[in-house]
C-alpha cells in the first residue's frame, strides 16, 4: 500500500511537472508568434482613447498583454508614456484621421490629464479632427474632451461641471470607542496628516490650504477650458458655483458641449471626415492595439537622457511595484551616475511622499549625481513632501500648474493600545527590560513625558535637515524657505510663485532641458529606469501577485479599499515626510 501512494503520488508530481514546463513552451511559442505579428492600420482608421483604465506613469508592461491575452486586472492600467506616444504618433500616421475620445471617467491625477490634453491640442495641428462622444461626462473626463472639436452628448446624458471638492475622514471618535490613543508627533502649522488621529473635522489651517490650492488649480483648468471653448473664466465660474449646466441643453447652451446626440452620429460624422460611405464600417483602433505599431523614427545615438519613474508612496528597502524603495532608486540613480552613455537624468516623479529616511537616500544619490551631469525634476499628479524631498536638490524643477506639490514638513504617530486590550479584550501586558528604554517604543502603554520628548527632538531634527536641504537646493535662506514649509501644499501656480519650482512644463519640457544642458540637445535616445524584469520573471510574478490580490479582493468584497490603506499604513516606518491626506480631487 505505501508503494503504491508512493507511486501515485510521483506521477501527480510528475504530471505537475510536465504541464508547467509545456505551460513555458506554450507561452514562449505565443510570445515568439506575438513579437513577429505586425500591427496592421488600415487606410482611413480613427485612434479610439477610452482612457477607462488606471493611468500610470510608465506602461505596465503585463506579460499577459504582451501575449495579447486580458485577464481581468492583469490589464488594468495603461502608461501614460504610451497614451501620448499613440497621440504623437497618430499625427504623423497617414491612416489615422483623428481621435475619437470615447469617455466617461478618468482613473488619473491632474498632472497626467495636463500632458493628454496638451498632446490632444498639439496633435490638432495637424489638421486632423478630435472628437468626443459621451453618455456621462465627469469633470476630469470632460476637461480632456474640452479640446475636441465636436463634442457630442447623449441626450439623456449630463456633464459634471460643479467645481472640485476634497473629502477627509476623520477616526477620532473610532479611536475613543476603541479605547486607543494615538501619540501625535509633528512639526508644521499645515502638517495635518495626523489630523483625523485627534480632530474631528479638518483644522483652520488645513482648511486655508485646500481652499487655497483647490481654487487655484480649478482658476487654472477653468482659464483652459474657455480658452478651448472660447467663451469666457467668469461665465464659467458662474455655471460651476451655482450648478447650471443640469442637462444636455443646459451644457450646449453654455458651450461646453457642440452637440446633442448620440454615438451613432458621432460615428456618422467621423465617417464623413474620413470619406467613408455610411453604409461602410469605420474603423476604431484602440490604443491597446496601437501602441504595438513600432515607429519608424528610432534614434540610434549613443547618447541617453535617462528618466527615473518613481511612482507611489516611499517606502524603505526595495519596495515594490506599487511604490518607491529607497534602495531600488538609489540602485537606479548610482546606474545612470555610473554609465558614460548616460548624459542627463530626469526624474519622474509622481508621490505624495512617506519615509524620511528613504527620501534621504535618494537625496544624497542626487546630489552624488549631478556634480557628474544634469538631474532635472518633472513633477507630475503631485510631488509633495517625501517627494519634494527627491526634487528639491535637482538642477532644474519641472511642474504643471495643477501638480500638488510642496508639504515641507515632517510627522510620526504611535498607537497606545493599552487600553483597547485591557478594558475591550480583557488583556494586560506586562513588561521586563535591562534598560530605561529598552522596551521604547511599544505601543502598549503610554509613552512616559521623557519617551515622547526623544521622538519629537527627532521629528524637528529631520524637519530642520529637511528645510535646510531644501533652501539650500533653491537657494535661498532657511528662514525664507520655512516661511514656505510649515508642511503646507501648494499647487503648481502657487509653488512657482514662490520659487519651489523653476518652471511650468511636462514631461517633455524636462527632457528638453536636460538634453541642452549636456549638450546632446539633438543627438540622444531615452534610457528608462529602473530597469524592467525578465519576461518570465514578470510573467511569474504577474501571476502570482494578481492571483493574490484577486483572492483578496474577493475574500474582503467592499472592505478591500480599507485593507489597501492598511497595507499602506504598514509600509510607515520611522518619522514620515508624507503629504496630509490621502487626496481625492472631486
Amino acid at each position: 500500500m505505501l508503494n503504491f501512494l508512493k507511486y501515485v503520488l510521483a506521477t501527480i508530481v510528475g504530471l505537475l511537472v510536465f504541464a508547467f514546463i509545456s505551460m513555458l513552451i506554450l507561452i514562449g511559442i505565443v510570445a515568439s508568434a506575438a513579437s513577429k505579428d505586425e500591427v496592421e492600420i488600415k487606410e482611413g482608421s480613427v485612434l479610439e482613447l477610452k482612457l477607462d483604465k488606471k493611468i500610470l506613469e510608465r506602461d505596465p508592461k503585463s506579460p499577459f498583454a504582451e501575449l495579447g491575452f486580458s485577464f481581468g486586472s492583469f490589464s488594468s492600467s495603461d502608461g501614460l508614456d504610451q497614451i501620448k506616444a499613440a497621440i504623437r504618433r497618430a499625427k504623423t500616421d497617414d491612416n489615422i484621421e483623428g481621435i475619437f475620445l470615447n469617455m466617461t471617467f478618468v482613473d488619473a491625477g491632474m498632472g497626467k490629464l495636463e500632458e493628454i490634453r496638451n498632446e490632444l491640442i498639439d496633435f490638432k495641428k495637424s489638421g486632423k479632427f478630435v472628437v468626443s462622444y459621451s453618455d456621462l461626462s465627469l469633470e476630469k473626463a470632460y476637461y480632456v474632451s474640452s479640446v475636441a472639436d465636436r463634442i457630442y452628448l447623449n441626450p439623456m446624458g449630463t456633464i459634471e461641471f460643479n467645481g472640485m471638492s476634497s473629502e477627509m475622514f476623520f477616526f477620532k471618535r473610532m479611536l475613543d470607542k476603541l479605547n486607543i490613543e494615538a501619540q501625535i508627533f509633528k512639526v508644521g502649522t499645515y502638517k495635518s496628516a495626523v489630523e483625523p488621529f485627534f480632530l474631528e473635522k479638518a483644522s483652520d489651517a488645513n482648511r486655508e490650504q485646500l481652499n487655497s490650492f483647490l481654487n487655484s488649480i480649478n482658476n487654472y483648468q477653468l482659464q483652459n477650458i474657455a480658452k478651448a471653448r472660447n467663451t469666457d473664466v467668469a461665465e464659467l465660474k458662474n455655471v460651476q458655483d451655482n450648478l447650471l449646466v443640469r442637462d444636455p441643453e443646459d451644457a450646449k447652451r453654455y458651450k461646453l458641449i457642440t452637440h446633442i446626440g448620440y454615438y451613432d452620429e458621432a460615428i456618422s460624422f467621423m465617417k464623413e471626415k474620413a470619406r467613408k460611405e455610411e453604409k461602410d464600417k469605420l474603423e476604431l483602433v484602440s490604443l491597446s492595439k496601437y501602441k504595438k505599431v513600432k515607429d519608424k523614427d528610432v534614434s540610434t545615438s549613443k547618447n541617453r537622457i535617462a528618466v527615473i519613474y518613481a511612482e507611489g508612496d516611499i517606502v524603505d528597502g526595495d519596495g515594490d511595484e506599487d511604490n518607491i524603495g529607497g534602495r531600488k532608486y538609489a540602485d537606479a540613480l548610482r546606474d545612470a551616475r555610473m554609465d558614460d552613455n548616460v548624459k542627463a537624468v530626469v526624474l519622474r516623479i509622481s508621490s505624495p511622499g512617506g519615509s524620511a529616511l528613504a527620501s534621504d537616500i535618494m537625496w544624497r544619490e542626487i546630489q552624488l549625481t549631478k556634480k557628474v551631469k544634469p538631474v532635472i525634476a518633472s513633477m507630475s499628479d503631485v510631488a509633495a513632501s517625501g517627494g519634494y524631498y527627491m526634487a528639491m536638490g535637482c538642477d532644474t524643477i519641472v511642474a504643471h500648474p495643477n501638480t500638488i506639490t510642496g508639504s515641507i514638513g515632517v510627522f510620526g504617530v504611535i498607537p497606545n493600545i493599552q487600553g483597547f486590550l485591557n478594558e475591550k479584550l480583557g488583556i494586560t501586558v506586562d513588561h521586563v527590560s535591562t534598560g530605561k528604554f529598552s522596551e521604547a517604543p511599544t505601543i502598549t502603554r503610554p509613552m512616559t513625558a521623557q519617551e515622547k520628548e526623544i521622538v519629537q527632538n527627532q521629528i524637528d531634527q529631520i524637519y530642520e535637515t529637511f528645510t535646510s536641504k531644501a533652501a539650500q537646493g533653491r537657494g535661498m535662506t532657511q528662514d525664507k524657505l520655512k516661511e514656505y514649509a510649515s508642511g503646507r501644499v501648494w499647487s503648481g501656480t502657487e509653488a512657482k510663485q514662490r520659487n519651489l519650482v523653476d518652471m511650468h512644463g511636462g514631461l517633455e519640457t524636462a527632457i528638453a532641458i536636460a538634453a541642452k544642458k549636456a549638450g546632446v540637445a539633438d543627438d540622444y535616445r531615452i534610457k528608462e529606469l529602473p530597469a524592467r524584469k525578465s519576461f518570465f520573471s514578470e510573467l511569474l510574478g504577474d501571476m502570482g501577485a494578481q492571483a493574490k490580490e484577486q483572492s483578496i479582493k474577493a475574500e474582503m468584497g467592499e472592505l478591500y479599499p480599507y485593507y489597501k490603506l492598511y497595507k499602506k499604513v504598514e509600509n510607515m516606518k520611522g518619522a514620515q515626510a508624507l503629504m496630509p491626506y490621502e487626496l481625492n480631487i472631486q
